[in-house]
């Protein structure tokens, strides 16, 4: 049974911090794409970022780009989301998911994914 666990979120102030981490199991991820998604209130969820398991080849949606930083640790099978510079926008609970690579992948479709977290609150007051 595949199992991604969310963890790391809270509240900070903006322009701070914080390094949020996805832990998997239940199967080896190669062959697969971990991404980063967020749901803020009344929003639909957005395609934050997301990186190849086997050779990490990294993707960012624009509004993160220079501020997050995604990586993965493949010996722990987690992956990360390092943020920097946060803003009050964003705001939402952080979700990860994991997708098997196929013809044509594309990072920010949340239907090519297969497996969901349950997802981790990431609130940034101004």
């Amino acid at each position: 049974q595949v199992q991604l666990v969310e963890s790391g979120g809270g509240l900070v102030q903006t322009g701070g911090s914080l390094k949020l981490s996805c832990a998997a199991s239940g199967r080896t991820f190669v062959n697969y794409a971990m991404g980063w998604f967020r749901q803020a209130p009344g929003k639909e969820r957005e395609f934050v970022s997301g990186i190849t398991w086997n050779d990490g080849s990294k993707a960012y949606a624009d509004s993160v780009k220079g501020r997050f930083t995604i990586s993965r640790d493949n010996a722990k099978n987690t992956l990360y989301l390092q943020m920097n510079s946060l803003k009050p926008e964003d705001t939402a609970v952080y979700y990860c998911a994991a997708g098997l690579l196929g013809t044509f992948w594309s990072y920010a479709r949340r239907d090519r994914y297969d497996y969901w977290g349950q997802g981790t609150q990431v609130t940034v007051s101004s």
